[in-house]
């Protein structure tokens, strides 16, 4: 009998055992199945999509734990809503045609609608009816938090041909006390000192808005669970966008302040038309400073905002007196894609495995600085002795003095027992891997000792 082909979940995992996982699409190959599994789900803020999704995610994470907050409680300076859940919603004519249906597309419902249930009029179904005439095509998505309201949403073609009514509309929804979830995963390295990596599972059916922070945040969390060391703790939050990442923070705010030494905020990572970054309220963070430095590398023209161009939990973890690390690293910007919150943010044609592998291969590569950074200091007075350790040229012309070995000599003159081989990588405008490697011989020689 021929052995069963093995799932692109199952390859995945055993090259998480063997070569690093960026040198392969699987990688965005696993992540774009796990987005095409999440899709279908009706997510919010609260209940049973946020569930069902935080579920699949730990079947992918096994040591992800499941937190739950009771409705009503006060979270810093705001308050958990009641959970709501929808069974069913649509718009039907008199003719009982069923015009709009929640079942076809979960952007169809405004998030949040309280139940409704009844015969209106064409000037009132239009006070409830929400299109972008700017983009005929396009559901938007369109919510109602903290306001009791209903509402549908529909392409600006669709309602040019609803007809006048009267239209039966059903909403079987519940708005009641209950919980708001969320996940965390810690991961522990050899220091107490933590990175935080978190994202948000609350949108309905949108790729890069929502599916590619938590597919993306998912496959890092596998490949440094699967790693035999690692210097700095990981810790993973899926929550809720802005309510469970306060949520979070009313719970951990102490321990995070004096743990966390890096942050990013997981979003937009699956598209292929550009790199983004978003900083830290602070700015200098050395989170912020990786996040330029990998983007940079990957894609020099990559857009660069500010602080006041900011839209997500940048806005809890960074916020005053919390002042995180947190920077954010994303492909096409929330906000700036014009597919960004409608029912064209889709699979396939936005998100892309080859998109999703270069998101992950962003933020990979900014793991990989944090980890691999370290100081160094020369073990001789004044500068070394090149040439008696065959790292220099033993005749000296005008030719002698290469480029390359310059390149040594200046990393040399920095490695002072202060500087780690990231900051001597921004003074002189190298790549990081490029001055571990001028160190690597330097160490091998003695010539350079770490500082701890």
């Amino acid at each position: 009998m021929p052995a069963k082909p093995k799932s692109i979940s199952m390859k995945f995992a055993e090259l998480l055992k063997g070569e690093a996982a960026q040198e392969s699409a699987l990688v965005g190959q696993y992540c774009f199945g796990l987005a095409k599994e999440l899709w279908p789900i009706n997510r919010s803020l609260t209940g049973p999509g946020v569930r069902q999704t935080l579920d699949i995610l730990r079947r992918e994470l096994p040591g992800l734990t499941l937190h739950s907050v009771p409705s009503g409680s006060q979270v810093l300076d705001w308050t958990v809503p009641d959970e709501w859940s929808v069974r069913e919603a649509w718009i039907e004519d008199a003719d009982g045609r069923r015009l709009v249906d929640f079942a076809d597309n979960n952007l169809h419902l405004v998030g949040y609608s309280e139940p409704f249930e009844g015969w209106v009029e064409r000037d009132v179904l239009e006070r409830h009816l929400h299109s972008l005439p700017e983009q005929p095509l396009a559901i938007p998505y369109v919510t109602s938090y903290y306001r009791r309201d209903w509402g549908f949403c529909v392409s600006h073609e669709h309602r040019q041909t609803l007809g006048q009514g009267p239209f039966k509309v059903n909403i079987d929804s519940s708005l009641e006390p209950g919980q708001l979830d969320y996940g965390e995963l810690v991961i522990p390295g050899e220091s107490r000192k933590e990175v935080l990596l978190s994202t948000y599972v609350c949108h309905p059916s949108m790729a890069n808005n929502e599916l590619s922070g938590p597919v993306v945040a998912t496959a890092l969390g596998r490949w440094l669970a699967a790693q035999d060391r690692l210097k700095y703790t990981y810790r993973l939050v899926f929550a809720p966008e802005t309510i469970g990442a306060i949520a979070y923070l009313s719970r951990k705010i102490d321990h995070l302040r004096e743990h966390v030494t890096a942050g990013f905020l997981l979003t937009c990572l699956g598209d292929e038309r550009s790199y983004s970054y978003v900083p830290s309220r602070a700015s200098d963070t050395i989170a912020d400073r990786v996040a330029q430095h990998v983007l940079k590398g990957i894609a020099p023209d990559y857009r660069k905002y500010t602080w006041l161009d900011r839209g997500s939990d940048e806005r809890q973890f960074c916020a005053p007196r919390v002042d995180l690390p947190m920077a954010s690293i994303m492909r096409s910007k929330y906000g700036e894609y014009p597919e960004y919150h409608t029912s064209l943010d889709t699979l396939g044609e936005v998100v892309t495995a080859r998109g999703l592998q270069g998101g992950f291969d962003a933020l990979h590569n900014a793991i990989h600085i944090l980890e691999n950074d370290i100081v160094t200091r020369t073990t001789v007075l004044g500068e070394p002795q090149l040439g008696k350790r065959g790292l220099y040229p033993t005749i000296s012309t005008k030719h002698s003095v290469t480029a390359e070995v310059q390149t040594m000599m200046d990393v040399i003159s920095y490695c002072d027992g202060r500087l780690s081989h990231f900051d001597i990588a921004e003074k002189l405008g190298l790549p990081f891997d490029r001055v571990q490697s001028i160190c690597a011989p330097l160490m091998e020689a003695g010539l350079l000792e770490v500082v701890d």
